[in-house]
C-alpha cells in the first residue's frame, strides 16, 4: 500500500496546525508540503504548528510544491474561496483531495463534482471530520420522520467566517430530505427583530452563534406531543478533527469520483 505523502493548505491556521502535528508523529504517512499565503509563510510548518522542526516550509505556489514534492494527497483545509483553484492544480496532476475547508459554492461543487466524474479522481468533501459530529447527523436523519418539526443550534469561536457551518447545513438538508415536506407553523408569526428566528436551509431553521471561548458545537432539537429530543454534540479542541481527517487521507485514494461526507468512506 502506497504510504501518503501530504500536502496541507492552510498550513498555518488552526485546523491546518492540527493537520501539521498529527501528520507529522504519524509513521504510515508523510507531510511533504505546506500552503499558506499569509501567515507563517517561509517558516517550518512543524515549527509553527509546535511540533518542532520538520523541513517542510509554508510556502504560497501549490504547483511549485506539487513538481517538487511529489504528492499523493492534498488535504485543503484552507479559506473557501481558494478551495476550487487548489483543487484544479491538484486534479491536473491526478492527485486525490481531501476538503475540509467550508463555504464553496453551490456551482464551484457542481464543477468540482463533474470533474472528479470525468476524470475518475477521488474528492472527499467533508463539512466535519469528528466521527461525534458525524453519528450525530445520522441520528438526526434517523429521527427526522417521527420528528418533523426541528430546529438547529450551531456554535462556534468567534473566528468562524461562514454561518451556517457547513455541517448545519449538511445537517439540515439530511433531515429534510428525511422527514418530506416541513410542517405548516401553529401560528402566523410576527418577526420583531429581523433574523429572529435564524435563517433557513430546505426549510430547517438554523440559529448561528459566535463567541468567544467555544469551539464548535451543535444541537439538533425536535419537538413533537408532549416530548423533546435534543441531539447534541461538542467538541473541545481541533485535536477532536484528526481521527476523522487520517481516515479521509486514507481512504480517499480508493474513490473514483467525488464525495461529500465522512460517513461515505467509513467501510471503503
Amino acid at each position: 500500500m502506497q504510504v501518503p505523502r501530504v500536502v496541507v493548505a492552510g498550513a498555518a491556521g488552526r485546523m491546518g496546525r492540527a493537520a501539521v502535528r498529527t501528520i507529522a508523529r504519524r509513521d504510515d504517512m508523510l507531510l511533504v508540503g505546506a500552503l499558506g499565503h499569509t501567515s507563517g509563510l517561509g517558516q517550518d510548518a512543524g515549527t509553527v504548528a509546535g511540533a518542532g522542526a520538520i523541513g517542510v516550509p509554508i510556502t504560497a505556489d501549490l504547483a511549485q510544491i506539487v513538481l517538487a514534492a511529489r504528492p499523493n494527497v492534498l488535504v485543503d483545509l484552507s479559506r473557501g474561496d481558494a478551495v476550487a483553484a487548489h483543487a484544479a492544480v491538484a486534479l491536473d496532476r491526478r492527485i486525490p483531495v481531501v476538503i475540509g475547508a467550508t463555504g464553496m459554492r453551490p456551482n464551484e461543487i457542481a464543477d468540482l463534482r463533474a470533474r472528479c466524474a470525468a476524470q475518475e479522481i477521488g474528492v472527499l468533501l467533508a463539512p466535519n471530520f469528528e466521527l461525534g459530529a458525524v453519528l450525530m447527523m445520522e441520528f438526526a436523519r434517523r429521527a427526522a420522520p417521527f420528528f418533523p418539526h426541528v430546529e438547529i443550534i450551531e456554535l462556534h469561536h468567534d473566528r468562524k467566517r461562514d454561518a451556517p457551518s457547513g455541517t448545519a447545513a449538511r445537517t439540515a438538508r439530511l433531515v429534510a430530505e428525511a422527514r418530506g415536506a416541513a410542517p405548516a407553523p401553529a401560528v402566523a408569526e410576527t418577526l420583531l427583530v429581523d433574523g429572529a428566528r435564524g435563517g433557513a436551509v430546505d426549510g430547517v431553521r438554523v440559529h448561528s452563534v459566535r463567541l468567544p471561548g467555544l469551539v464548535a458545537h451543535q444541537e439538533v432539537l425536535f419537538g413533537g406531543p408532549g416530548q423533546t429530543l435534543t441531539i447534541r454534540h461538542d467538541s473541545t479542541s481541533e485535536e477532536s478533527f484528526m481521527p476523522g481527517l487520517v481516515l479521509g487521507i486514507q481512504r480517499v485514494g480508493a474513490l473514483s469520483g467525488f464525495v461529500e461526507g465522512l460517513e461515505h468512506v467509513l467501510d471503503v
